[in-house]
């Protein structure tokens, strides 16, 4: 079995995936050359990787880059053709002269979040054209399952759940260059990592600290990533002096070093499917605590990587950092659960076992139904 892979974000999913299935299976990555040429030491050798000059969604070369690209599968000849996300307005115009290869897309997620100024700069139709043009579509849960069927008008049977791997690349980077914690040994450091827009929660976490108060003296919030400014917020904070805020993009070793210094990783999100930071935390073998919304619960509860609290209650996102704050065996057995379960059950290796069989069934079923095709 051949399978191309084709994707430019999100980057570290994309990595980690593809890392996963080489073990299993002839795999071909199709890149954008500016953002992964960088990265190449972090992907597999036994993963073919094809960089390309990969244009911005306004650029008039997309014709050109589209031409290349359908010339670039049709030599690779795959079995499957797999598409990591469907944000990519310009592969829509592509898709029809990529057949005969089964093309089954990855959807991350099936709604944009609230204030995701991000991913609302692209129009909506994109990602729904790409979604029903494929022939199967992975999910990373059940409940995602069938809101993507009805988003997207396909069948229960062509769409699939195939869990979010690992990602390990920052655990790694952190144990090659011997990371140890550079936090005062006291401090109780929470974590609140990604993409800061309005869905993630902030104000819950802001108010929580504040309902906190003496309870944790040596609570230390830290808040890092692009987005949103906590800043505009601080009138929700009890105490300023306790937050460390890094806003903007954050380097490889910055990150690896957060979650080396890190106690515990919060996840206080008004809205979700999944989540990569998730992903990330458990890697370093750090509990987290998470709202019940998309897969989260699912995700973390039966497999005893954190608490989980309800969406926009600070009360009861408070209580669980005073709870964990003030027991370290606890912590120490949730980010033990976490670390075994990012090295075994969702390992890349073991997500990409479970893709090869439904790759496995996608062509049976597809040679079934097209005994010519």
């Amino acid at each position: 079995m051949r399978v191309v892979l084709l994707n430019s974000e999100p980057i570290d999913y994309t990595i980690a995936f593809a890392n996963g299935l080489a073990s299993h299976v002839e795999t071909t990555a199709i890149l954008p050359k500016s953002r992964y040429e960088s990265l190449s030491d972090w992907i597999d050798p036994r993963v073919r990787v094809e960089l390309l000059d990969w244009p911005r969604t306004r650029s008039l070369r997309n014709p050109a880059f589209l031409t290349c690209l359908t010339r670039r599968i049709r030599a690779l000849r795959p079995d499957i053709l797999h598409v990591l996300s469907n944000t990519t307005l310009w592969l829509n115009a592509a898709v029809p002269f990529w057949s005969p290869p089964t093309l089954v897309t990855t959807v991350h997620d099936v709604a944009v979040h609230p204030g995701d100024r991000e991913t609302t700069q692209l129009p909506g139709w994109g990602a729904r054209m790409f979604a029903r043009q494929s022939d199967h579509l992975i999910v990373h849960g059940e409940t995602l399952r069938s809101a993507a069927a009805g988003a997207f008008g396909k069948p229960a049977t062509q769409v699939h759940v195939l869990p979010h791997p690992a990602i390990r690349r920052y655990a790694d980077l952190a144990g090659y260059l011997g990371m140890t914690r550079r936090r005062p040994a006291d401090e109780f450091v929470v974590l609140l990592f990604g993409r800061i827009f309005a869905y993630k929660g902030l104000q819950t976490l802001l108010r929580a600290e504040a309902l906190v108060g003496d309870a944790l003296p040596n609570l230390r919030v830290v808040i890092a990533g692009r987005g949103d400014d906590p800043q505009m917020a601080a009138h929700l904070m009890g105490d300023p002096a306790r937050y460390d805020i890094r806003r903007g993009f954050i380097e490889d070793r910055e990150t690896a070093q957060l979650f080396t210094d890190a106690d515990l990783v919060v996840l206080p999100y008004d809205e979700a499917s999944q989540s990569g930071v998730l992903h990330v935390a458990t890697t370093f073998g750090k509990p987290v605590v998470v709202t019940d919304v998309g897969e989260l619960r699912a995700t973390v509860e039966p497999n005893g990587l954190g608490l989980v609290v309800p969406p926009r209650d600070p009360e009861a996102l408070a209580r669980a950092l005073v709870q964990l704050g003030k027991n370290p065996e606890l912590r120490a057995r949730l980010g033990k659960n976490a670390l075994d379960w990012s090295e075994g059950q969702n390992a890349p290796c073991t997500i990409g076992a479970s893709a090869t069989a439904l790759y496995n069934e996608m062509i049976n079923r597809r040679r079934a139904t097209h005994p010519k095709g």
